[in-house]
């Protein structure tokens, strides 16, 4: 039995179970390694040995985690949910629901945007935003499936087509393991390609707002989220300026770095934000650790999937199942693509993770693609697109769980009926039939 199949298999059944990703990602290596036939110690070795490449994403994700504490201890989200809301009730006063809701629709669509590259802290903002809206979005009878839809069009899109911050990680972890997988690229080369799904996520953005544009009503459950905003001006024009350089540092036609640019630019970030006075130095401690303890499990998920990926290449079973797949689908290259793309689907909904999907799939699928004839073009639109898969849907994916954290607030909006199926379903598909068509128009 082909020990890649084994091993990717034994991963995602574990994964389904509910068993903890880590876990799954180095069981499943064993059992890989061991049906390859090598031995126990050999399999450690393997999967010891990659779990260096995953470093860099993680300390990246470390640094990350702690911009995203020190920007949460400014008060700048807070004024800025502040604002929102005084805006959106002054509306509702004035009777203008349409406005109110647009207005609600637009702000909520550019934090989650925003929370990837502009503001990377993540999910972090959606426990600010969304509780305090709660009783307006019930008041003008608005659907919670779309602000779910919207929140995981955010959180997804801009990783997948814009090279800032989380966008930089993940094009960096995508021409990082295509290299690795024996087609060097650069991450420069990520970015063009990817803008073509990207349109698939913005076609399923407008099939949300179609299919749930109806009212739906909620029962007015009070919940708590008052607002308190205490912050100087000073601090505000600090925290831009931290935010910009974050930003800027990361630009490669600024600062010419081959690597780390994310990590950089989440550096400059918190120290700009500690020399102009913001934050204090003594509270430089407390802030990074409680940053690494935000990102440090999808930190570990990553390390975990590069040793995976390393034990897979070692057990010299991938020619193995190229040549298979070649045999089966002969050359029909349209039908191959579209299987891989379903398996980084598959893969995605069992951990939970795009950024940790990528150094699995692109062992297995760069040898098979460069079999086909795949342009470089064409293997980076797929590898990309087959790892963002299954990130809306997935019931173990922070693009779900997030949502669901800030909308759940009062008990009305479920995990799996309200996030993960609509999701799913309104994103995924289109993200198949745009991926899987700039595919075969690169190759």
């Amino acid at each position: 039995m082909n020990a890649v199949i084994v091993s990717v298999v034994v991963m995602l059944v574990l994964s389904v179970l509910r068993i903890n990703v880590v876990f799954s990602l180095a069981i499943g290596a064993l059992a890989g390694g061991l049906t390859a036939g090598m031995t126990l110690d050999e399999t450690l070795i393997s999967f010891v040995g990659g779990l260096g490449d995953g470093a860099e994403v993680a300390l990246s994700y470390g640094m990350l985690g702690g911009l995203a504490i020190a920007i949460s201890k400014t008060g700048i989200s807070e004024l800025l949910v502040s604002s929102i809301l005084k805006l959106v009730k002054r509306e509702g006063e004035a009777q203008k629901a349409s406005l109110a809701k647009a207005l609600v629709f637009i702000v909520i669509l550019l934090m989650a945007v925003f929370s990837q590259n502009l503001i990377p802290i993540h999910i972090a903002f959606i426990p600010l935003l969304i509780p305090p809206i709660i009783k307006i979005l019930n008041l003008m009878a608005v659907d919670r499936r779309l602000i779910a839809c919207i929140l995981a069009f955010g959180l997804i899109t801009p990783y997948m087509s814009l090279p800032f911050g989380f966008g930089l990680v993940y094009q960096g972890i995508v021409a990082n393991n295509i290299t690795d997988a024996g087609l060097a690229i650069t991450k420069s080369d990520v970015y063009g390609p990817m803008l073509i799904p990207a349109v698939g996520m913005i076609v399923g953005l407008i099939i949300a707002f179609v299919v749930f544009r109806k009212p739906r009503q909620y029962k007015d459950v009070e919940v708590e989220a008052v607002i308190e905003v205490t912050i100087s001006k000073k601090n505000i024009i600090f925290t831009i300026i931290a935010l910009l350089a974050a930003v800027i540092v990361q630009i490669p036609a600024i600062v010419p770095t081959t690597s780390g640019a994310m990590f950089l630019g989440a550096l400059v970030g918190i120290m700009t934000l500690y020399i102009t006075g913001v934050l204090k130095w003594k509270d430089a401690d407390q802030v990074l650790t409680d940053g690494m303890r935000l990102m440090a499990f999808i930190g570990l998920v990553m390390i975990a999937s590069s040793g995976f990926a390393q034990v897979v290449t070692d057990t010299g079973h991938v020619n193995g199942l190229v040549n298979a797949a070649t045999n089966l689908l002969g050359d029909n290259k349209g039908l191959a693509v579209l299987i891989m793309l379903l398996i980084g689907l598959l893969i995605d909904m069992g951990i939970g993770s795009s950024f940790a999907t990528i150094p699995i799939i692109a062992a297995i699928f760069v040898p098979i693609s460069l079999e086909f004839g795949l342009s470089t073009a064409a293997i980076i639109t797929l590898i990309g697109t087959a790892g963002a898969l299954g990130d809306a849907g997935s019931p173990a994916s922070d693009s779900t769980l997030g949502p669901t954290a800030g909308l759940n607030v009062d008990g009305q909006h479920d995990h799996i009926r309200d996030t993960c199926i609509p999701t799913f379903l309104i994103f995924n598909i289109p993200l198949i039939v745009f991926g899987w068509s700039a595919v075969m128009f690169f190759s």
